[in-house]
């Protein structure tokens, strides 16, 4: 019997997944895990927020911790269980105090995790950056990839208005069309950085909670069973627990979410997550620059765009393509191979940055995209 499942993630914002399953599920409770404001989707009127943004911080330690024996607690985790389970209440009493400290004993402390997120590739200037995704291989296997997948992606596109080619470079970013979803379990990932990575912990414990928050019959492994990369990403798309309980979707009516297998699921939910956070269809992304002799120095406040083409013309800086002066627009400066180049970036840029705050990545996703596109044509 066919039924909608609502689900409630940042801000209170609702997503509606169509499944074909049966028993019904749990219903997904959300968990608030930061304050940037998302994009409100229309279908649904939203409802109060279960939050676990009053979980204290956990005292981690300055050196790292030896690696975790069967048995042994992390700092921090009764405090995060007791109030995880508050929360959540009565309709989840498979998430009982006793039971989440219970899934949390059987989470391993990864040293290899705290080194990996602490040398990012967005530390590299544009011109070592750049070449990672740029270059013949991941170029050639997004070709190979959009013409091999071409139905089911332009299905996809023509619902939610995002090209195939960005939904292609999404996934040639992140994982290599597939091929490296990550080896880490999602569990130790999440614990160790929740309660071992005090730069970032609150954010990692509210994704914690997230993860064990939704329905556990939700996925198609066991929760102790999910793999991602080091921070905790999944899938093909490498979706954050609070990105899959938002905009994952089950596109193929199988009631899983499988972003690991299921093309057809990870195809509409990066779709979905770029058209919830703004997405403009048929708009542009970003031009490239030049900055006239007399141009003044102009650092954007962030990402979306604060000012429009006129200002920014009047403030030395042009494109070859003819653009409306009203078009809403930014400025980047990055470290190119020849010197500094500049990118006039617009509302779409904006959007790809939701997946990864580095204007770097943006740029990334977009010229492979490009790139894609060129080469797999219209065959």
């Amino acid at each position: 019997m066919n039924r909608s499942l609502v689900f409630f993630g940042l801000m209170g914002l609702p997503l509606l997944v169509a499944c074909a399953a049966t028993p019904p599920r749990a219903e997904a409770v959300p968990v608030a895990v930061d304050s940037r404001p998302l994009a409100q989707p229309s279908t649904v009127a939203a409802k109060p927020v279960v939050t676990t943004a009053s979980i204290p911080p956990a005292a981690a330690p300055v050196a790292p911790l030896p690696a975790k024996l069967p048995g042994e607690t992390h700092p921090g985790q009764f405090a995060f269980a007791r109030e995880l389970s508050a929360r959540l209440g009565a309709a989840r009493p498979d998430r009982s105090e006793a039971a989440v400290n219970a899934i949390l004993a059987g989470a391993t402390y990864q040293q290899s995790i705290i080194d990996a997120i602490t040398r990012p590739a967005e530390g590299k200037p544009w011109s070592a950056y750049r070449p990672i995704f740029i270059n013949d291989a991941r170029i050639d296997g997004g070709i190979a990839f959009l013409r091999e997948n071409r139905a089911l992606l332009d299905e996809v596109s023509s619902r939610y208005g995002v090209p195939s080619e960005i939904i292609v470079a999404i996934i040639g970013v992140e994982t290599s069309y597939g091929r490296i979803t990550g080896n880490y379990r999602v569990l130790d990932a999440l614990a160790t950085l929740a309660f071992h990575y005090p730069k970032r912990a609150p954010f990692f414990r509210g994704e914690l909670a997230q993860l064990l928050s939704l329905p556990a019959d939700m996925f198609p492994q066991p929760l102790e069973a999910l793999k991602g990369s080091y921070a905790g990403a999944m899938g093909w798309g490498q979706f954050m627990p609070t990105s899959f309980a938002n905009w994952a979707v089950d596109h193929d009516a199988d009631g899983d979410i499988d972003l690991w297998a299921s093309k057809p699921d990870i195809f509409a939910s990066i779709a979905r997550y770029f058209i919830d956070h703004g997405w403009q269809s048929n708009a542009p992304v970003v031009h490239r620059a030049r900055a006239d002799g007399g141009a003044r120095a102009y650092v954007a406040p962030g990402l979306e765009p604060s000012l429009d083409v006129r200002r920014l013309r009047e403030l030395g800086y042009r494109t070859e393509a003819a653009l409306d002066d009203n078009l809403a627009a930014s400025l980047i400066t990055l470290a190119g191979s020849e010197g500094p180049e500049y990118w006039m970036t617009h509302q779409n840029f904006f959007v790809i940055s939701r997946y990864n705050r580095s204007p770097m990545y943006s740029l990334a996703v977009y010229q492979l995209a490009e790139r894609i596109r060129a080469g797999a044509g219209g065959a």
